[in-house]
């Protein structure tokens, strides 16, 4: 008796520190599950929750999830005081079909808003503040994560003084992410010519502290910005009264500065966009000041490659009229099919987006399904959406 409740404490001891399984296997298998279900295998077990937290394994699965983009919906209800995230997949191909319907995600977390705004995503985290708020919001709606980063540096920090009363200056926020350091980090300025204003901040960091970085081109930043193999890039005008005309790029490795001029006035409905991995300036082909809407002819995409810009034209077939009915904007180019995709300006739901494929030459409504309990409520829609378990 006594050798038998030894074998079962030695069993359940092996059981506990092991699986039947190699660990290849497991990971393998634990990185096909759902970002909601990851979460919950983190706390049925010590050995679970240890693999599952390997560098080895959020590597694999946000391998694994880049190669399935999505659509992100985030909802700020303010009545509830909420930012709702909903999912939905790029819908399948289907040849001649100008209507086709897909499904919204419940699965990804809801997080507090307390009148946040979102200034967009990169690589799963989803980055806010409040208006006129010196301390910035990091999400992660795969996990549930949110972070406040530490209060932003003050005016006296760089030998400027606030007057008393005096409200915090407006700043633009940028959450970039390097894959080759595998870091993400944040950009924060002021809108002013001030170069001494611009801070960084890395995440992941055992002391989270804003630093200081020179910048020694005077310019005005934008919220027009997006971040690719990592580099921040960014809108920018050489004053704040002129539109504007050229690029900023922050490189996160080595935290450095560089710009590129686009010879002339962006357009109003100007978005950048990743193209092959290149910057891309996506725009109404129209007469500046015109929004995008039924009436457009065409849209213009302008690429950065070494320094340089090359122009692509792709003139809307006649369909488009049909299938457009309200004012429209960029929400950008999905990764894999360089598809434009566009969503409504104002839309209180996101019930529709529209597709563009540039090689055939066609628009596809998609409908979406699952957000009628939003009604009435405003959305952003951001593309090319990967789920991240990597806890913040």
């Amino acid at each position: 008796m006594t050798s038998q409740r030894a074998a079962t404490r030695s069993m359940t001891s092996l059981h506990r520190n092991s699986l039947p399984i190699p660990d290849e296997l497991a990971v393998e298998i634990f990185s096909r599950l759902p970002s909601k279900d990851i979460a919950r295998c983190r706390c049925a077990c010590k050995l679970w929750s240890s693999m599952l937290l390997r560098e080895d394994f959020t590597d694999l699965f946000l391998t694994k999830s880049s190669a399935r983009p999505q659509l992100l919906f985030a909802c700020q209800d303010h009545n509830r005081n909420y930012i709702f995230f909903l999912s939905s997949p790029h819908p399948e191909k289907e040849e001649n079909s100008s209507y086709v319907v897909v499904a919204a995600n419940h699965n990804l977390a809801r997080f507090p808003s307390s009148s946040y705004k979102l200034f967009g995503c990169t690589n799963g985290f989803c980055y806010g503040a409040r208006p006129r708020s010196r301390k910035p919001v990091i999400c992660n709606p795969s996990t549930g994560q949110s972070l406040t980063l530490p209060r932003l540096k003050s005016r006296k920090w760089f030998g400027v003084v606030e007057r008393r009363g005096q409200d915090s200056p407006l700043v633009n926020n940028y959450l970039g992410y390097d894959p080759v350091s595998k870091e993400f980090k944040v950009l924060s300025m002021e809108r002013s010519k001030i170069s001494a204003k611009h801070q960084v901040l890395t995440l992941g960091t055992k002391k989270l502290s804003w630093r200081l970085v020179q910048c020694t081109t005077a310019h005005y930043s934008s919220n027009k910005w997006i971040s690719i193999s990592g580099v921040i890039y960014y809108a920018a005008s050489a004053n704040r009264s002129s539109a504007n005309s050229m690029v900023a790029c922050f490189d996160l490795r080595v935290e450095k500065f560089s710009f590129v001029n686009f010879g002339r006035a962006m357009h109003d409905s100007t978005t950048l966009v990743n193209y092959n991995g290149k910057l891309g300036l996506l725009m109404s082909g129209d007469a500046p000041g015109e929004n995008i809407s039924t009436t457009s002819k065409s849209f213009e995409l302008w690429v950065l490659q070494d320094a340089e810009w090359s122009k692509h034209v792709y003139i809307l077939p006649p369909s488009w009229k049909d299938v457009v009915t309200k004012t429209m904007c960029f929400a950008g180019i999905i990764v894999d099919t360089n598809e434009i995709v566009l969503a409504p300006s104002l839309q209180n739901v996101p019930s529709y987006v529209i597709y563009f494929n540039v090689e055939r030459n066609t628009i596809t409504k998609v409908g979406i399904q699952g957000m009628e309990a939003f009604q009435g409520k405003r959305f952003n829609t951001y593309l090319n959406y990967v789920e991240n378990v990597i806890l913040l």
